[in-house]
């Protein structure tokens, strides 16, 4: 039974997302929360916190054992990016692209695959 979990308009790029949550994919839950804890990164942070989300979703459901839990999968969408104008000489203008994300993660029971 897969357990989902996820963060909509996050205010970081996808690709600065999925370079922290591409390692993630197959290990347990424990691993993965411990592998984020030590990344700088400011992805890991927001990663890890979809993922102890879905954990939390999954100790609503009895039948499940939160012990055996494995990251299936884990989505990096790209959400609306905001426009944004800098003034240049002349003038001329330069936009800025603010990039938004949408983090998914779907977690599952059994083994961890290696």
């Amino acid at each position: 039974m897969d357990i989902k979990a996820s963060a909509r308009y996050v205010r970081i790029s996808p690709t600065k997302l999925r370079l922290v949550a591409r390692p993630l994919k197959g290990k347990k839950v424990e691993e993965a929360l411990s592998l984020l804890r030590f990344l700088p990164q400011k992805g890991a942070r927001l990663v890890s916190k979809v993922v102890e989300s879905a954990v939390a979703n999954a100790e609503q459901r009895p039948q499940i054992d939160v012990d055996t839990l494995v990251v299936k999968n884990i989505l990096i969408d790209g959400g609306p990016t905001f426009k944004r104008y800098r003034p240049r000489a002349m003038g001329r203008v330069n936009r800025i692209l603010k990039r938004t994300s949408h983090i998914t993660v779907v977690l599952t029971e059994g083994p961890a695959k290696r």
